[in-house]
């Protein structure tokens, strides 16, 4: 632009001499028609153009050589936003706890802090007296099991051909489902003691002095976080930890978030936010999947969880971050990046290219965001503007 308004400095005293000098040899200078009436004309057009308020004249050259961004107005939607502090916390549908129901001594601990456990792989094993008594509780019940379901079908033949009384009979069947019943009880004890069906099938061709033993298994697959017992250590009754480990699986991590009343109707589940990290350039995107009907008593903040995808495993649970929530709202006619804007005499301009340069319009706007602002007045869709030359 300096250059501009350096060449128009040229120009103004280049007239300026030309004046002068035909003042010295006399006013006006005879011309030849055809010359005089050509110079006349380019007089008359350049005055017309040097009146005109508000008009740069720049030919296709100047303006590439002065690297005048051009951009054709349109209209859409402003990336309007607000920002929401919060922390990342794990997944709580991806954590697990390997935890006992019983008085027990820990007698093997296979798996240490950040190891990579599998579900159902076995992570620990303990001793106690209250998994042997319901074992040898459940092999004795299934043993009568079989015996009196055994009597039951023998009397169910015998009736049929009248050797045993009927009553007699009733009596064996009696006692054959008070057997499946026990039989089934016990059986429920060692599944809310913790042992699979594979487990329990397999006790009959256990030694038995394995009868005290339980195996622990993971119930999800992931990764150590917590190891809160010793070998050797009491666990399983008040005042003594009942937890061994906690599993931990990354691949989803969740973002707490305090949302403002003022914003929080804005919200709502589904919603994709962006994610940033406090101090870092990390950036991603996660969806809102909880939106509290209620308000933190102490901070007046709405809670809202956001899931985020981390199968890379870059975001650690307890970073600070912040989120940057989209505000709906209507489309807008024309948006302009605001480099096309320039304030004149306190009023917003823009530069709109015509066919010898620009005019200096005068606009009004509207409502903005990061990047653009809404033009309510002064300009229409469609039309080329200058956004700005790069910086030097």
């Amino acid at each position: 632009m300096k250059r501009i308004i350096l060449f128009f400095a040229g120009v103004a005293a280049g007239i300026a001499l030309v004046v002068m000098a035909a003042g010295s040899i006399g006013w006006p200078v005879q011309f030849p028609a055809t010359t005089q009436e050509t110079a006349t004309a380019g007089t008359a057009k350049a005055e017309a153009k040097h009146e005109a308020p508000g008009h740069i004249e720049l030919s296709e050259d100047q303006i590439r050589e002065a690297s005048i961004t051009l951009a054709q107005t349109s209209g859409g939607m402003l990336k309007r936003h607000f920002l929401a502090p919060g922390s990342l916390i794990p997944d709580a549908d991806h954590i697990g706890r390997v935890s006992v129901r019983v008085l027990a001594t820990v007698t093997e601990l296979r798996k240490r802090l950040g190891d990579v456990v599998e579900k159902g792989e076995i992570v620990a094993a303990i001793e106690s007296r209250e998994v042997a008594d319901a074992k040898s509780e459940y092999l004795a019940a299934r043993l009568s099991n079989d015996l009196q379901q055994t009597l039951y079908a023998r009397q169910k033949t015998l009736v049929e051909t009248r050797i045993v009384s009927e009553n007699e009979f009733l009596r064996t069947r009696l006692t054959a489902n008070d057997a499946q019943i026990k039989l089934d009880g016990a059986r429920q004890k060692l599944f809310a003691l913790g042992l699979s069906e594979s487990e329990i099938a397999d006790l009959p061709n256990q030694p038995p002095e394995s009868l005290r033993t339980q195996f622990l298994r993971s119930p999800i697959s992931g990764r150590v976080s917590e190891r809160r017992v010793d070998l050797g250590g009491l666990i399983g009754r008040e005042g003594q930890e009942s937890e061994l480990y906690v599993i931990v699986n990354l691949d989803d991590v969740w973002v707490d978030l305090a949302v403002s009343p003022e914003d929080i109707a804005a919200v709502r589940e589904g919603l994709s936010v962006k994610i940033r990290a406090i101090g870092t350039e990390d950036q991603t995107s996660a969806d809102v999947i909880f939106v509290s009907p209620l308000l933190d008593r102490e901070t007046r903040n709405a809670r809202v969880i956001a899931t985020l995808p981390n199968k890379d495993h870059r975001w650690k649970p307890g970073t600070f971050v912040t989120a940057e929530v989209p505000l709906g709202g209507a489309p807008s006619t024309v948006i302009v990046s605001k480099k096309a804007i320039q304030t004149i005499k306190g009023t917003p301009t823009v530069f709109v290219r015509d066919a010898d340069g620009f005019e200096a319009r005068s606009v009004r706007t509207g409502r903005e965001d990061d990047d653009d602002i809404e033009i309510v007045a002064g300009l229409s869709a469609g039309e080329t503007i200058a956004c700005g030359t790069p910086s030097r």
